[in-house]
């Protein structure tokens, strides 16, 4: 039998209701394997409407909610921090307040990280993203249609460990995690837009036991403004900073590093259709 786990969901004023609303019925009502509770985090204020759906779905969840709300916005990564600390259990899964979890994803993912018919348990456990831009499409996914890209990461121990050098080795609103691993680790730390991977990397650099699931466990949206926000001068900043940190901790080498500086730091400053021509080029490769 599978330990209780909880769900860890951050929330911010450019979330949108309805969205909200989806993703978090997802993880409430639908899993096979259902949460034993649900830690939302409001990183500061949000305004009435998205307050009214929070308020909503706390008083109408038949999952206890823990909202933890921030008085100012402080970042993904010390919002996490904040949910984390109030997370019950030794078993997390992230989700994001506008993608939408299979109803198996959490009895895929969880017995995994558990063990389970003699298999040892794992430390974090992560899965295929199926991409979709429209709300439609979210229902014919669910039925079985593929309607969307499916972006599929690697998938064994070694595999992760080889592709952590050059690109995230998880897709971040799929993985569910030990939380006493992420604190060996050192938990989350503040690189803007990069706060997942560079907490993988550490998990990883300090023998986490990793896997990802083949089949895209979670529906993820890509909406307006999604490639333009992988680029520009503030994203670059944060790349630069975080291939440092890699190099600084002996995960890559020297050569390593030049290569992610030109690739990954040029991918931040080429015009918009050429990042979502290669963004795309990059999940077909795959």
């Amino acid at each position: 039998m599978n330990p209780p786990f909880s769900v860890l969901l951050p929330v911010y004023h450019g979330d949108v209701p309805e969205h909200l609303r989806r993703s978090f019925a997802s993880v409430a009502t639908a899993q096979t394997l259902p949460p034993a509770e649900i830690v939302v985090v409001r990183d500061g204020p949000v305004g009435p409407e998205l307050a009214a759906t929070l308020a909503e779905l706390r008083s109408a969840s038949t999952v206890p909610v823990q909202v933890v709300e921030l008085p100012e916005n402080v970042g993904l990564a010390r919002a996490l921090t904040a949910g984390l600390d109030r997370c019950t259990h030794e078993v997390v899964a992230r989700q994001d307040a506008d993608d939408v979890s299979r109803p198996d994803r959490f009895a895929t993912q969880v017995s995994l990280v558990v063990g389970a018919g003699g298999r040892p348990g794992l430390d974090i456990v992560g899965s295929a993203i199926e991409e979709f831009e429209l709300d439609q499409q979210i229902d014919a996914a669910l039925a079985g249609s593929n309607v969307g890209m499916v972006r599929v990461p690697p998938l064994s121990a070694a595999e992760i460990g080889r592709a952590a050098r050059f690109r995230s080795p998880f897709n971040h609103p799929s993985v569910v995690y030990r939380k006493s691993a992420v604190a060996a680790a050192g938990g989350y730390e503040d690189v803007p837009l990069m706060e997942d991977y560079w907490l993988f990397v550490r998990m990883l650099a300090g023998g986490a036991r990793a896997l990802n699931v083949r089949e895209p466990l979670v529906l993820y949206r890509v909406g307006a403004g999604a490639y333009a926000r992988r680029g520009g001068l503030r994203l670059l900043r944060s790349e630069l900073a975080l291939q440092r940190r890699f190099r600084a901790i002996g995960f890559t080498t020297t050569p390593q590093m030049l290569r992610n500086v030109v690739l990954r730091g040029g991918y931040r400053l080429v015009p918009e259709p050429l990042r979502r021509a290669a963004y795309r080029a990059d999940a077909l490769r795959r």
